[in-house]
This record gives structure tokens, C-alpha cells and sequence, in this order.
């Protein structure tokens, strides 16, 4: 059996893309690939020297890519909004939304928004940006939303008497958690799109 590699993605010229993370790992990584093959892509980014750095790197392996740095941060929901409505202000539809930033097992933090860190920037922040890009990608037809996951989630559990950690907290728990919700939403906003 073949083994599937970046290679065998599809020429993308005039798609859109947003990848959110896009500075580094799997993020960086994803917009690279998009970038090679034709697409438009946003690099939505919360640190925005790590993006710069990323986008220059993008620009200098693939010198014709149509590549743009954002500023987002999941963890503030105004941030988001900003985000959102910058962008459908600039563009008539979404191609591709590939929600990837996150945070990892970090000491028990809250968003500015007041959600435990991992529950609000892993699912919460996506969840938001995804709804308010939501018409833009209805305007595409066979638009694609990715959100990934891991496999913490399989040691996940929605803890809906302690949604926070407020009361309880494991920095894993709190990750799993966090990732299992990921899945869900994908595993929804798939039902939904395709009833």
C-alpha cells in the first residue's frame, strides 16, 4: 500500500487557508505544505516575531507563495473576533481551516476570558474561531475544517461537574480533556455538515 506524503496534495491555486499555530511544529509544517501547493495562507499566530521568523522561512522555501501573518490568540476571545472579522472583511470565502495551535500540559492558568488555559485555547478558542469563519467557509464549496488532536485524548473525560479544573486539576487531565473535546467538535461539525 502507498504511503501518502505532501506530495500527493492537490494544486491549490486560488484556495484560501488559515492555519492556526502556524509558527511552529506541526503548524509551520502544514502552512509550508499548503504554501507549495498553490494555496493563499494565513498564518494565524499569537507570537508574532515567531511568525515572522516562520513566514520568512515559508517566503525563502517557497519564494512565490502568497503567505500573510496574522495576529491571533486563542486563549482572548477578543483576539478572535478581531481575528475573524479581519479576515471575512478581506476575503469572500475560506478554503481551508486547520485548527492546530495549542498548549500542553501547563500548570493551571485562565484565559483572558477566565476558562482553565488548555480547555479555553485547545477547544474553546477553535470552537469560536470556527463558528465565526463559519460563512465564509459555507461560500466554498468543499471547504475543509481539520482540527487536531492527539492521542491524550483517548485518556480524556468532559468533566462537566468540574469543566475548569477549578476545584481539581492535572495539568494531563486537563489535556485530555481538552483534546477529547477537540474530537467531539470535529465528529459534530462533520454531522452537521453533512446531514
Amino acid at each position: 500500500m502507498a504511503r501518502w506524503t505532501t506530495d500527493d496534495i492537490p494544486h491549490l491555486a486560488g484556495r484560501t487557508a488559515v492555519v492556526t499555530g502556524a509558527n511552529s511544529g506541526l503548524g509551520f509544517e502544514t502552512a509550508l505544505a499548503l504554501a507549495r501547493a498553490g494555496a493563499r495562507v494565513a498564518l494565524a499566530c499569537r507570537d508574532q516575531a515567531k511568525g515572522r521568523a516562520a513566514l520568512d522561512r515559508i517566503r525563502q522555501a517557497v519564494p512565490d507563495a502568497d503567505v500573510r501573518l496574522d495576529p491571533l490568540d486563542l486563549a482572548d476571545l477578543a483576539s478572535v473576533r478581531k481575528f475573524a472579522a479581519g479576515f471575512s472583511a478581506e476575503h469572500d470565502g475560506l478554503n481551508i481551516l486547520v485548527n492546530n495551535a495549542g498548549v500542553m500540559a501547563i500548570p493551571r492558568r485562565e484565559t483572558a476570558d477566565g476558562f482553565e488555559m488548555q480547555f479555553g485555547t485547545n477547544h474553546l478558542g477553535h470552537f469560536a474561531l470556527t463558528g465565526l469563519l463559519l460563512d465564509r467557509l459555507l461560500a466554498r464549496p468543499g471547504a475543509r475544517v481539520v482540527t487536531v488532536s492527539s492521542p491524550a485524548a483517548m485518556m480524556g473525560r468532559i468533566r462537566f461537574d468540574d469543566l475548569q479544573g477549578s476545584r481539581r486539576y492535572g495539568k494531563w487531565t486537563a489535556y485530555g480533556q481538552a483534546k477529547l473535546s477537540n474530537q467531539l467538535f470535529a465528529l459534530e461539525l462533520d454531522r452537521r455538515a453533512t446531514d
